[in-house]
This record gives C-alpha cells, structure tokens and sequence, in this order.
C-alpha cells in the first residue's frame, strides 16, 4: 500500500449535490422498507495475497438487503438503481455503520466497503466517517467506483489527499471500466486498484485480455497502488494473472461470501 500523503484536515466545500432520484418505486419502497426496520447486514469475502492461499490482506464488506419475507437480496440487484437517489447515500451510510461497528468488534479484521464518490458530498456520511476511525482506521478500506469517481476526479483527488493522513486506505473498483483518464488517476492517488468481470472471466483461454489487463496492472504498480482481481472462479483464471503481477484475488474459488470472516 502507498505512503500516505499530509494534507490539511477536511475542507467544508464537499456539499451534497441533491441529484433526482431515478430507481423504480418498488425497489425504492423496499430499500426504504430494509433502512427502516434495519434489514441490512453485510457478508465478508476474502481478498488474498497473489503468491498465498492463505494469507488474507482484507475482507470486502458485502451489503445484503433482508426483505419481509426472510429472502436475502445482494447489493447488485438494488444497489446500482438507487445511485442517484437520496437512499443511495444511506445505503452507503448503512453500510459504513455496519463496516466501522464490524471493526470495532473483531480487532483482527481488515476491512473494504464499497461506496459512491458522490458520498463524498453527503455531511452524514463525511461526518459518520471521521468520527469512526479512531482505533479502526488502519484496517478500513473505502471503495470508490470508477464510474462515480470519473464524474468529479478532482473532487474525489481533494478529498483522498484529505482523508488519506488518518490512516485509512482507499480503493477505486472496477478501474478500466469508465473513461477515466490518466492524469486524473495520477492525480487522485489511490491506495489501489480493483478490476474484473470480462476482464478475469476465462482470462487463461482469452490471450487478447491478457496484454490488457498486465497494462492495467501495470499502470497501477506506475502510481505505486496495488491491484486486485475479482471475479476469480477458477484454478486457471488465478495462475494466469499471477502470472501478470497482480498483487491480490478475491472470487468464489478462494471463498464465497459469508455472515462473519
């Protein structure tokens, strides 16, 4: 992980943005719902070290819904539709409560929750993290998605060089996906990288991904971030992007999500 940068404490100028809700009114009502009653809990998949299969270098938090009929619901059938609601920041509020209360209750874990950079100009969510950390945030990892970060890299390069001086680690996920360019990854100077679905899925039988993905690991190892694989099913798939210098893999064949670490 990168030597984290001094900057001052965080500027005041991060406001929400107010962005119109655009999700459909059943899934809306049915996070509403989960919110509520609190029927939200997270599941922890490891991500471990290339050359290991036993060291773990963190868990990722998986948010799952609860809905009244007992019937667990991940966070990609809901999540993305509620990205530019208001409930999207309390999902990703709720989530950074399960995430900081997980880390305060097992001193071993190292920790990643996912999260949109929009978050970054909710005072709830800004609020709830800084005020979480002490004691945890050395084994706290936020995921920002590429898609979100590309919408204000600048915004997202103040608040890191902010936050990043009290200890805590940020990720940009699915990096490749989004027209990020690089000046603006150089600028914002993540922790690490995180990439994968078409990207790993049958990377050993698919040799026009492989020059793809080493440049991408390439250009992270460039800014000094560590890249992660995801998405890794199989024996083959793992060898293969060892094989191209990745530094860490998360995916079914190493664990599946489960209800503790």
């Amino acid at each position: 992980m990168s030597y984290l940068r001094n900057q001052p404490e965080i500027s005041p100028d991060f406001q929400d943005e107010g962005l119109a809700p655009g999700a459909g009114g059943d899934l809306s009502s049915l996070v509403r719902h989960a919110l509520a009653s609190d029927r939200l809990k997270l599941e922890f998949q490891p991500v471990l070290a290339a050359g290991s299969r036993s060291e773990v270098l963190f868990h990722e938090g998986l948010m799952r819904l609860e809905d009244g009929g007992g019937r667990t619901i991940p966070a990609a059938r809901f999540i993305n539709a509620m990205e530019l609601s208001p409930l999207g920041r309390d999902l990703d509020c709720a989530a950074l409560r399960l995430g900081l209360r997980a880390l305060q209750q097992n001193r071993g874990l190292r920790l990643s929750i996912k999260a949109s950079a929009r978050s970054i100009g909710n005072p709830t969510w800004r609020d709830l993290l800084l005020s979480g950390l002490d004691g945890v945030a050395s084994r706290l990892v936020i995921e920002f998605g590429e898609a979100s970060t590309a919408l204000g890299p600048e915004r997202v390069a103040r608040f890191l060089a902010e936050v990043q001086p009290k200890g805590l680690r940020f990720v940009l996920d699915d990096f490749g996906s989004s027209p990020i360019s690089l000046r603006q990854l150089r600028d914002c100077r993540f922790d690490g990288v995180k990439f994968g679905g078409s990207l790993v899925r049958g990377i050993d039988v698919m040799p026009d991904n492989q020059p793809l993905v080493g440049a991408l690991v390439g250009v992270a190892h460039r800014f000094g971030m560590f890249a992660v694989a995801k998405g890794v099913e199989t024996a083959a798939e793992a060898s293969a992007l060892r094989a191209l210098g990745v530094n860490g893999l998360q995916g079914f064949h190493f664990g599946r999500p489960r209800s503790a670490p």
